[in-house]
């Protein structure tokens, strides 16, 4: 009997092949940081961790041609999969690991379009242990998805508007749907600093992110919320005052066009895993967990 992934409400991927696409990511990911090779990440990586990765490889190859054959290689162990069960595609399923990089959780999202398509993984979160959260499972113990669109049945905010919320924070300050913290207030905070100074100022244009490489991903939880993964987009323009000329460091350069005389656009791309409590909890403001950002290009003016 064939089962038809398109119809049928059936587990994102099966118990024995999540492991294998944990393995082969990890192996082709410690290849492509050997090599430098940004084509060996975008057989493995999509969505925004695959432009971080694609940016950050194209910088470093730039710097060291023959490849890096100092590369530490990543490890990654005591993996524990959750695999919601879904109707149609993409379909998804987060791996929760353990590196031997530090001493927290490195959780990926592995996403597919289509039966006859490679896992790849679009998001990777950094989580202290005691971040990570207890995924809510149902009777099979099968992790239960967050609805891709619309409104998220008794959750405080709907995943698919966060983007959207989260970037019209940033530029404005306005709205109450996230708590304050590292990546929301201190972040404003921050950028303030280096409006005007002496030397240059800065202009910050935030955008949510399109399209269906960087649709925002999510699971319930077992207080009644979820986690979500989600992605945004950031240009940070630098225009320099008169008597002074923009130095961008080396990376920076590999991966711009024009020439820096006066003003230098960098292009950022952000990747989230969020806090998402019940729309009757205590406090419903989303908690970010962790924020990674990546320059993907650059401008020089």
């Amino acid at each position: 009997m064939t089962v038809h992934g398109e119809r049928e409400n059936i587990p994102s991927v099966d118990k024995a092949e999540a492991p294998k696409a944990l393995k082969r990511f990890l192996d082709t990911y410690n290849e492509a940081y050997r090599e430098l090779d940004p084509s060996l990440a975008s057989q493995v990586e999509t969505g925004p961790l695959g432009a971080i990765s694609t940016a950050d490889l194209k910088a470093q190859h730039a710097g060291s041609p023959g490849g890096n054959p100092r590369y530490s290689p990543l490890k990654l162990s005591d993996a524990t999969f959750h695999i919601p069960k879904q109707v149609g595609w993409p379909k998804f399923f987060v791996a929760d690991t353990d590196s031997n990089r530090d001493d927290n959780r490195w959780l990926f999202v592995f996403t597919r379009d289509g039966a006859d398509e490679p896992w790849k993984a679009a998001y990777l979160s950094i989580l202290s242990q005691d971040e990570v959260p207890d995924v809510a499972t149902d009777e099979d113990g099968w992790a239960k998805p967050v609805p891709a669109a619309g409104p998220a049945p008794k959750l405080a905010a709907r995943p698919d508007k966060l983007s959207a919320e989260y970037t019209d924070y940033l530029m404005t300050g306005k709205g109450a749907v996230f708590a304050d913290g590292q990546s929301t207030s201190r972040l404003r905070d921050a950028r303030k600093k280096y409006l005007r100074t002496p030397k240059f100022w800065t202009e910050y244009i935030d955008t949510p992110a399109q399209g269906d490489q960087y649709a925002p991903v999510g699971l319930r939880t077992s207080d009644g919320g979820a986690i979500v993964f989600f992605a945004s987009h950031h240009l940070q323009k630098q225009t320099m005052a008169k008597g002074y000329r923009p130095n961008p460091d080396p990376q920076i350069k590999a991966l711009m066009t024009g020439e820096a005389k006066k003003a230098v656009t960098l292009t950022r791309v952000a990747e989230s895993a969020v806090r998402v409590p019940a729309k009757d909890a205590a406090d419903p403001q989303v908690v970010f967990l962790n924020r990674l950002e990546g320059v993907t290009a650059a401008k020089g003016e």
